[in-house]
């Protein structure tokens, strides 16, 4: 899992589709279904149910931890990596911040990162791009060669 920040311009990626949200409650689900729009003519072999669950959880949590002065947006980005998929979600929040929780029961919060380790066959988190923070994750086979 290589640091994104040196990925741009990586042989064999190729860019699926990018969405800029709002840092509002309604941008999750805004999320979820454009992604179920956009990658639906790539037809991933991967559940794209899993995916459109991993990106509502780190939207939710770039939109609850992403901090700036400024106005600032969420980038979800989507690519072909070979046979993979891969998925970023950038925020302008500080990436030491980015860590797996272990919630209590009865904690309505941390539970993200866990699902995503959960589902995603890898996943990432470190330095953004575009600055602030970016956590990726990846579905290994998403495509049939």
């Amino acid at each position: 899992m290589g640091d994104s920040t040196h990925e741009r311009g990586r042989p064999g990626r190729q860019s699926l589709g990018a969405m800029t949200l709002h840092p509002l409650p309604d941008s999750v689900s805004m999320a979820r279904r454009w992604f179920r729009k956009f990658i639906a003519p790539y037809d991933p072999a991967c559940s794209v149910d899993d995916c459109a669950l991993m990106i509502s959880e780190l939207v939710t949590n770039a939109i609850l931890y992403g901090r700036s002065d400024d106005t600032w947006v969420v980038r979800v980005e989507w690519f072909r990596e070979g046979d993979s998929l891969r998925v970023e979600v950038h925020n302008p929040g500080f990436p030491a911040n980015v860590r797996m929780r272990r919630p209590d029961a009865n904690d309505a919060h941390g539970r993200g990162l866990l699902l995503v380790d959960s589902i995603a066959d890898s996943w990432h988190a470190g330095p953004s791009r575009h600055g602030g923070t970016v956590v990726a994750f990846v579905m290994a086979d998403a495509w049939r060669s």
